[in-house]
C-alpha cells in the first residue's frame, strides 16, 4: 500500500464515522505566542480544549504538518543520523470534543491497525497510564480493560507518567494516555528478545506510531486535578512510521514518503542510496546521511515558507534558515553540491504533495526562489567558512565559533557537527559569552539587522518609468525584513517603478502600494547599487500579487521645483561668485533645497541678493527643460555639463539644460517641464559648512510664498508691539540702545549689591578650629555674581571655609570655596562637599578642589543644606 492509499484509508475510515474531515492547519502560529510552529495535532484546536470556542463538530479527523525544531520537542541534531527522526511530520489524528470516549477510540485504532492496514496483531503492544503517587492518581484500569479484549494481558504494559500522562501546559486540559507501539525487528531478534522488554527504550525498530490521549482533567494553578465536565478523546499517530511499519521497512527513509526526494538527490549527485545503518561505519555512510538529511529538511523549510514564515536571523524565521543551512551544508560536504541544489527539490516535493498539501504547488515559484535566494547567499560564505576551519588546530575557541557565525553564518550546532565529525573540541561557553557582547553592542549602537533578498518573481531589472509617470502597475520581484531599535521594516523591489529613488542630492520619493484589498505605505525609496528600494512598515499579505505603485504626487512636485531651483542656483552662484564655484553636496526634498559649493568668504547681502534677482529671471522666463537621456559622457561634457569630483559616471549620462547658455548638468533627478513652476525662489540662510565650502538654503514655489508669509505676519507683529510707529527699522534701533543703557545701569546696581552682600558675609564669618567659617543662606541675580562673592571672600581670608546655599531665579544652588591654606591642608575638598550637599536640594556638580557648585531642583531644601554643611564641618 503506498502512503497516499495509507494516509486516504485513515481519513476514510474516521469519516465514516461520522468525522469532519479539516485540512492541515499552517506549519507558522501567528495567533499563538507560546509555539513558533505547530508540533502536534491537536494545537490547531486548542481554543476547544481551553474552553475558548465550540468546537464546530464533535468529531474531527485530518493529517496535520508539524515541526519539531525548538524547545522541548527539538529533534533537529538527530534527523538524518538515524532513521527516524524528522524536523517535520505528518500526523494523523482523530479527536472527539465532549462525545466518544476511551471505548470508541481504544476500539477504532485496534480495527484500523489490524483489519484495514493488516498490521500484525503479534508485533502490537499497548501501553496505558500506570499512575502517579503525587497527583493521586491510580492505574487507569479503565483503559486497560478495554484493551484486553483485543490483546494479552503481557501486551499491555504499565507507563510512567512522563510516557502516558499528557498535559498541554503548567495548568489545562490534560489526562492519561495509551500508546500503541509495533516491533518490526527480525523474527530472530523478536525470539531471542520479546518487543515488550523494548518499547520506550528508542529501539530504531520498536516504535510507537500511535497515541490515544484521553482528556479528562483539568491542572489547576495549584497544581491540583479536577475531573472535565466534558471528556475528550486527542489522538496522534505518526504518518511517516505508520508507513514504514505497513510498507515492512525498517527505516521511515525508506519509504515512498522519502524515496522519490532521496532518488532525485542521490542521481544528481551521482550516487547510490545504500541504506546503510547508521553508526556502522559503512563506506557511504556520510552520503547516506546527507541524502537523509536534505530529504528530511527541504520538507520542513519548502512548507513553512509556503505557510508564511520565511528565513531570517530570529525567531521562527532563524530555526528556518537553521535547517535549510544544515541541509546544504551536508550537500556541499559529502555530496559535492557546490552550486545551488536545494531548491530543485521544491518541484518534486510539490507533485508529491499536491493533492494533500496544495499550497507549496499553489506556490512553486514563489517557494523556490526563497529557497534558491537563501542557498545562494550561504554557498557564498560556506566554502570560506570552511577553509576558516581548516586552519584551526585541535580546537575551536568561543572567538572562533562566534566568528564563524558573525562572519560566515555558521549556526552553533553547525560548526559543533563540523568540529564533532573531525575530532574538535568547541568552547561552547566562549561562544555564548561572545553571543552576549554582542547583544550588548546592537542595543547601544543600534544595529540594523538585515535580511537575504527572497524573490517572489522572476529577478528582472526595475524598469523605472517615474521621469513621465507618477503611477504604475507593477509586481513585487523580490523583498527583505529589516530590524532596527527593535523595529521591523520591509524593503521591496518591484519590476516596474514610479518611485525616484533617493540620490544626487534629491530624496527618495513616498506614496502608496495598493493591491485589491490593502494599501501599504512607502516612506522612503532608496538606491542599493543599482536596485531601487521602496521601504514599507508592512508587507502585503499576498507578495505575488499585483499592485498599483502611486508616487504621493504634491511632494514629488515640490522636490522637482527645489531640485531645479538648485540647478538655476548653481549656475547664478558661479556668475556672481566665479567660475571657482563648484558643487560640494546638495540636499533636495519638498520642503527646502541646500547646496554646498566651494567658495573662499561668507557671502554679502549683495551677492545674495544679486544670486536671487538672476534665478528669479530665469523662472519669469519660464525656460524649457531639455533632457537628454544616454548621452556619451564626453559628448555631455563637450555641451557644457560639468563632471563632480567624487561622482562615478558611466559611459551614458543624462543632461539636464535650461538654457544652454545658463544652466547645463549631468544629473539623475526629476525635474520641472518649465522653470515657471518655481514660481519664486528664495534663499533664507547661508553659512558655513567647512573650510572652503558655503551652504545656503532656499525655497521656491509654495514653500517660498509659505516663506514669504511668515515674514509678512512677522514684521506685522513687531509694527504692533512697538505701536505701528512710521519708521519700523528706526524705532526698533531706538529700543535696541535703550535696552543697552539699562543693562548697563542693572550691571551696575548688581556689582554694588554683590559687594555689599561680600561685605555682609565676612562681617558673619566665624573662627572655628583655625578657620574662617561662612555658612550662610543668600539670594543673588546670578550664577556669576555667586561666584564673584566667592572668589572675593577666598582673596579675603586665606583660611575661608565658605559654604553658600543660593537662590538664583527661584532655584537652588549651593557653592562651596576654600581659601589657599585650606585647600593646602587637604582636609577638606570642595567638590566632595558639594556632592553631599546637593543630595539636599536633589541635585548634582562639583569643580575644583578648592570651589565647586551645584544646581538642584528642591529649592526647600537650602535650609537643609546649611544644617549638613554644620554637620560635615
Amino acid at each position: 500500500m503506498d502512503s497516499a492509499s495509507i494516509r486516504r484509508k485513515f481519513l476514510d475510515f474516521f469519516e465514516k464515522r461520522g468525522h469532519k474531515i479539516v485540512p492541515s492547519a499552517p506549519l507558522v502560529l501567528k495567533s499563538d505566542p507560546t509555539l513558533l510552529f505547530t508540533n502536534s495535532g491537536m494545537v490547531q484546536f486548542k481554543d476547544y480544549f481551553l474552553g475558548n470556542n465550540v468546537a464546530p463538530y464533535k468529531r474531527i479527523a485530518d493529517t496535520q504538518k508539524c515541526l519539531r525544531v525548538s524547545g522541548k520537542h527539538n529533534d533537529l541534531e538527530d534527523v538524518g543520523l538515524d532513521t527516524y527522526h524528522h524536523t517535520m511530520f505528518e500526523m494523523l489524528g482523530n479527536w472527539s470534543f465532549g462525545d466518544y470516549f476511551k471505548k470508541e477510540a481504544i476500539a477504532w485504532a485496534w480495527e484500523l491497525l489490524t483489519e484495514e492496514y493488516k498490521l500484525p496483531k503479534d508485533r502490537l503492544y499497548v501501553t496505558v497510564f500506570g499512575g502517579d503517587k503525587a497527583d493521586n492518581l491510580p492505574v487507569d484500569e479503565e483503559a486497560k480493560e478495554l484493551w484486553k479484549q483485543f490483546v494479552s494481558e503481557d501486551r499491555i504494559l504499565h507507563g510512567i507518567k512522563k510516557d502516558n500522562f499528557w498535559e498541554m501546559g503548567e495548568q489545562g486540559p490534560c489526562g492519561p494516555c495509551s500508546e500503541i507501539h509495533i516491533d518490526l525487528r527480525p523474527a530472530a531478534e523478536v525470539k531471542a528478545k520479546p518487543g515488550r522488554e523494548l518499547v520506550n527504550s528508542d529501539h530504531p525498530q520498536v516504535v510507537e506510531i500511535w497515541n490515544l490521549v484521553f482528556i479528562q482533567f483539568n491542572r489547576l494553578a495549584s497544581g491540583a486535578l479536577e475531573p472535565l465536565p466534558d471528556k475528550h478523546v486527542d489522538t496522534g499517530m505518526g504518518f511517516e512510521r505508520l508507513c514504514m511499519a505497513i510498507q515492512g521497512k525498517t527505516s521511515n527513509y525508506d519509504t515512498d514518503v522519502f524515496r522519490p526526494l532521496m532518488d532525485f538527490i542521490a542521481k544528481a549527485a551521482g550516487v547510490a542510496y545504500s541504506g546503510s545503518t547508521p553508526g556502522k561505519g559503512a563506506p557511504q555512510e556520510k552520503q547516506d546521511i546527507a541524502i537523509r538529511v536534505i530529504a528530511d529538511h527541504i520538507r520542513a523549510v519548502a512548507f513553512t515558507i509556503a505557510d508564511g514564515q520565511l528565513p531570517s536571523n530570529t525567531g521562527a524565521g532563524y530555526v528556518i534558515r537553521r535547517i535549510l543551512r544544515r541541509a546544504v551544508r551536508y550537500g556541499f560536504s559529502y555530496l559535492n553540491f557546490k552550486e545551488p541544489f536545494f531548491h530543485t527539490l521544491v518541484p518534486v516535493l510539490a507533485n508529491q504533495f499536491k493533492d494533500v498539501f496544495p499550497e507549496l504547488q499553489q506556490q512553486l515559484d514563489y517557494v523556490s526562489r526563497v529557497v534558491l535566494e537563501e542557498e545562494v547567499s550561504f554557498l557564498r560564505t560556506l566554502e570560506r567558512g570552511l577553509k576558516r576551519i581548516e586552519n584551526f588546530e585541535t580546537s575551536i575557541s568561543g572567538a572562533q565559533a562566534f566568528e564563524l557565525y558573525d562572519t560566515f553564518g555558521f549556526p552553533f550546532d553547525l560548526t559543533s557537527l563540523i568540529a564533532r565529525e573531525r575530532g574538535f573540541a568547541v568552547d561552547e561557553k566562549g561562544f555564548q559569552e561572545e553571543m552576549e557582547k554582542q547583544k550588548q553592542r546592537s542595543k547601544a549602537d543600534a544595529t540594523k539587522e538585515t535580511g537575504d533578498w527572497i524573490l517572489v518573481g522572476a529577478d528582472v531589472k526595475t524598469e523605472f518609468i517615474g521621469y513621465e509617470h507618477l503611477t504604475a502597475d507593477a509586481r513585487i520581484v523580490k523583498y527583505r525584513k529589516v530590524k532596527q531599535k527593535n523595529k521591523e521594516a520591509y524593503q521591496l523591489v518591484l519590476d516596474k517603478t514610479p518611485f525616484y529613488a533617493e540620490s544626487g542630492g534629491q530624496v527618495g520619493d513616498t506614496g502608496i502600494l495598493e493591491t485589491a484589498n490593502e494599501k501599504i505605505d512607502v516612506v522612503d525609496t532608496k538606491k542599493e547599487n543599482e536596485l531601487i528600494v521602496h521601504y514599507t512598515n508592512t508587507l502585503p499579505a499576498n507578495v505575488a500579487a499585483p499592485l498599483h505603485a502611486a508616487v504621493n504626487a504634491s511632494q514629488r512636485r515640490q522636490t522637482m521645483n527645489n531640485h531645479s531651483g538648485t540647478h538655476l542656483l548653481h549656475a547664478a552662484l558661479r556668475q556672481v561668485l566665479g567660475k571657482h564655484v563648484e558643487q560640494k553636496g546638495s540636499l533636495v526634498n519638498d520642503k527646502m533645497l541646500r547646496f554646498d559649493f566651494s567658495h573662499f568668504a561668507a557671502m554679502t547681502d549683495e551677492e545674495i541678493r544679486r544670486v536671487e534677482d538672476i534665478v528669479n529671471r530665469k523662472v519669469r522666463e519660464n525656460i524649457a527643460l531639455d533632457e537628454k537621456r544616454n548621452v556619451p559622457l564626453e559628448q555631455a561634457k563637450s555641451l557644457g555639463a560639468m563632471a563632480l569630483f567624487g561622482e562615478k559616471y558611466g559611459e551614458f549620462v543624462r543632461v539636464i539644460t535650461f538654457d544652454p547658455k545658463f544652466s547645463v548638468e549631468l544629473c539623475g533627478g526629476t525635474h520641472v517641464p518649465y522653470t515657471g513652476n518655481l514660481g519664486l525662489f528664495k534663499i533664507i540662510a547661508e553659512s558655513s559648512v567647512a573650510a572652503g565650502v558655503r551652504r545656503i538654503e532656499a525655497v521656491t514655489a509654495e514653500g517660498a510664498q509659505q516663506f514669504v508669509f511668515e515674514q509678512l505676519n512677522l514684521l506685522t507683529e513687531v509694527k504692533s508691539i512697538l505701536k505701528n510707529p512710521k519708521d519700523v527699522l528706526a524705532s526698533a534701533r531706538s529700543l535696541v540702545e535703550e535696552k543697552h543703557v539699562l543693562e548697563k545701569k542693572l550691571e551696575a546696581l548688581h556689582q554694588q549689591q554683590a559687594a555689599a552682600l561680600k561685605n555682609e558675609l565676612a562681617g558673619k564669618a566665624t573662627k572655628t578650629n583655625g578657620h574662617t567659617l561662612i555658612i550662610e543662606k543668600v539670594t543673588v541675580p546670578n550664577a556669576d555674581a555667586l561666584k564673584n562673592i566667592a572668589y572675593a571672600l577666598r582673596n579675603q581670608f586665606d583660611d575661608l571655609l565658605l559654604i553658600l546655599a543660593a537662590e538664583i531665579d527661584g532655584k537652588p544652588q549651593v557653592a562651596v570655596m576654600l581659601g589657599e591654606k585650606v585647600e593646602a591642608a587637604k582636609k577638606f575638598h570642595a567638590g566632595n562637599l558639594v556632592k553631599e550637599l546637593a543630595k539636599e536640594i536633589e541635585g548634582g556638580g562639583g569643580g575644583q578642589p578648592f570651589f565647586a557648585t551645584a544646581g538642584g531642583k528642591k529649592l526647600d531644601g537650602l535650609q537643609q543644606v546649611l544644617i549638613k554643611a554644620k554637620q560635615l564641618i
